[in-house]
């Protein structure tokens, strides 16, 4: 256990994934785990096995979409665990396609999963991390806002622009309140990027050749061991930044 031992995390998107993967993660690092998600068995899988890694874990159902729900959530959260240190907003639900493909409701789905439900969590969790001196949000943003072709992928990368602009906005608002607010933008061998690299073996493997490192990242030893710094003491002067977790492939500049 390192020096995060005792601290509470909140995770969206904690069932499956890079959620899963950061969340077992900072539990091993001794940290207790809200698992938070849309459906409740896979939150329930995911926190019994994070119980057995020796700390405490709850599973939560909540789908961002349902933008109200995210206050008493996030409430809930610190009262069941006395308290709340580190936010993941790693959860999203939105669409892939050309822009003349995308109706109205596809294009608005990822905004209200993505910067509608961000911004309501931060707020949510602001108090909370206050009240404990201060601790860290991270939130999940994507390589495609950096894409060389954006084609198909317009929706995503302007919701997650939205994401990444909060982010900014909150690591400069919220520092004298010693939160740091930080985005990842990462590649990683998620249950929809298997599925995808199943079904298009051509393309994926294409995608791979642009990756400088060769491969995609796992889900707890590249993006969830990278939270663990992010959040802990070594980098405790990083704050409104955005982390590539890509294997070299995106330019951020």
């Amino acid at each position: 256990m390192g020096s995060l031992t005792g601290q509470v995390a909140l995770i969206t998107g904690a069932g499956q994934g890079v959620g899963l993967g950061i969340a077992t993660a900072l539990a091993k690092e001794g940290v207790a785990i809200a698992a938070v998600g849309r459906t409740l068995a896979k939150v329930e899988k995911a926190a019994a096995e994070l119980a057995e890694l020796g700390v405490e874990a709850r599973a939560y159902e909540l789908d961002v979409l349902d933008i109200d729900r995210i206050k008493p959530t996030v409430d809930r959260v610190a009262e069941d665990f006395g308290g709340l240190d580190i936010l993941v907003n790693n959860a999203y639900t939105g669409h892939l396609g050309k822009l003349l493909e995308l109706d109205d409701a596809a294009f608005q789905k990822g905004f209200v999963s993505g910067p509608f439900a961000t911004f309501a969590a931060m707020k949510a969790a602001h108090p909370h991390l206050v009240a404990r001196g201060g601790g860290n949000i991270v939130n999940v943003v994507t390589s495609a806002m950096v894409r060389w072709d954006p084609t198909g992928y317009g929706a995503y990368a302007a919701a997650k622009q939205g994401v990444k602009a909060v982010s900014r906005t909150a690591a400069a608002e919220w520092a004298a309140d010693g939160i740091r607010v930080n985005a990842i933008a990462p590649h990683a061998l998620s249950p929809a990027l298997k599925w995808w690299t199943a079904n298009y073996p051509d393309e994926a493997a294409e995608f791979v050749k642009s990756i400088p490192m060769g491969y995609i990242g796992e889900c707890e030893p590249d993006i969830g061991r990278a939270v663990v710094a992010l959040v802990g003491t070594d980098l405790r002067y990083m704050t409104g930044a955005v982390l590539p977790l890509d294997g070299g492939q995106a330019y951020f500049g």
